[in-house]
């Protein structure tokens, strides 16, 4: 198939959950035979911190002007297979007119910010990535979330058919190494800012650090304010570049997990760092949401916090049973939740289109994949 698709960011992974989820997915799927094209607008923030110009695996085309980029898009779409809309893609709303004017055989809208989007509804905002008409003319919508947020976007966008494509890691990149000094740490955590995760961060690794003067503590991420108390065993770098995330992750005895508030609310909502750390053969502590379980079996593959003490007692653990967690994390992330595994759902998924609104508990022994 040939595959036209409109986003947010490929070839910069700064403060950007999308690229690197999607290199594995285009990875995944070229690998299969398909042909990838991206449209991706050149934006000064992306640009300063831009890792690739290029990818083997996909057509990357960098524009600047909406209006100036329609000639190449429109010769691109007139065979295309499938026409993709993903979340968050600067021009979204004029990308979602041209794919559903162009007909293409199968239409797409995925979003890879439910909560997001379905929380700015709820609170009566625009949401500037999607059309006024809403998604009931796209031929399959895509959640990234599953559970409520699968009924929500029929609700109140008038989707059609809704099902789930969870995050993956791509077992090419993400894989266990060496640990290095440079970021070994008791407790790690690899997260952009947010305010509604910064009271988990509180209770879950900073009061912990201040409780272990001795411990090494780790934190990677854009956007934190300039007043955030970082305790002098706690070190924090802005950008961990994509390269070095196996080193981040190997060189932590264990890594933490929050989920932002509108996603747990929805649930069913596993976050692709999650995938990327057990790809690692890290340990990880999550905090709880519904549907966690269908992912990683709690105690047995992933560790849950609830609360300050559950944090110091897990860091405090046996390190022999965190590393046991940590494969036994890593074994289910290679068979169940891989860019491959993901890919093949995809194209299932298009080639008999179908509504998964209301089955998305019923999941097979790889979690939904």
């Amino acid at each position: 198939m040939k595959f036209v698709i409109f986003g947010l960011s490929v070839s910069s992974a700064w403060g950007n959950g999308h690229a690197t989820l999607l290199r594995g997915l285009f990875r995944a799927l070229h690998a299969e035979g398909h042909e990838i094209h991206f449209f991706e607008r050149d934006t000064p923030y992306y640009a300063a911190y831009r890792d690739t110009t290029s990818l083997p695996f996909a057509h990357l085309h960098l524009y600047t002007d909406w209006n100036a980029n329609l000639k190449s898009a429109v010769a691109e779409l007139r065979n295309a297979d499938v026409a993709m809309v993903t979340s968050y893609c600067p021009d979204g709303a004029a990308a979602c007119d041209l794919v559903l004017e162009s007909d293409p055989p199968s239409t797409v809208f995925y979003d890879m910010d439910t909560p997001v989007t379905i929380s700015r509804i709820e609170r009566g905002e625009t949401v500037p990535y999607l059309p006024q008409y809403g998604l009931g003319d796209f031929d399959l919508v895509l959640s990234y979330t599953g559970g409520e947020a699968l009924t929500k976007l029929k609700d109140q966008l008038g989707a059609r058919r809704v099902a789930p494509l969870y995050g993956w890691v791509d077992p090419s990149i993400y894989y266990r190494v060496e640990p290095t000094w440079d970021y070994e740490a008791d407790l790690s955590y690899l997260g952009t800012y947010s305010a509604d995760r910064q009271t988990q961060l509180e209770d879950f690794l900073l009061k912990p650090a201040r409780a272990m003067p001795l411990g090494r503590f780790f934190v990677a991420g854009a956007l934190y304010p300039e007043d955030v108390q970082w305790p002098p065993n706690v070190r924090h770098l802005e950008h961990v570049p994509p390269n070095q995330h196996c080193a981040f992750y190997s060189s932590s005895h264990l890594t933490l997990s929050i989920t932002r508030g509108a996603m747990a609310a929805l649930g069913y909502c596993p976050s692709g760092r999650l995938f990327e750390a057990a790809a690692c053969g890290t340990p990880i502590l999550s905090d709880w949401w519904t549907g966690l379980d269908t992912f990683f079996e709690p105690g047995e593959e992933i560790l849950i916090v609830k609360s300050y003490e559950d944090a110091i007692s897990t860091i405090q653990g046996g390190r022999r049973l965190l590393a046991q967690i940590g494969m036994r994390a890593r074994e289910r992330a290679l068979a169940c939740h891989t860019a491959e595994v993901r890919a093949h759902r995809l194209i299932s998924l298009l080639e008999s289109p179908r509504d998964e609104s209301s089955s998305y508990v019923r999941f097979s022994a790889c979690g939904g994949s």
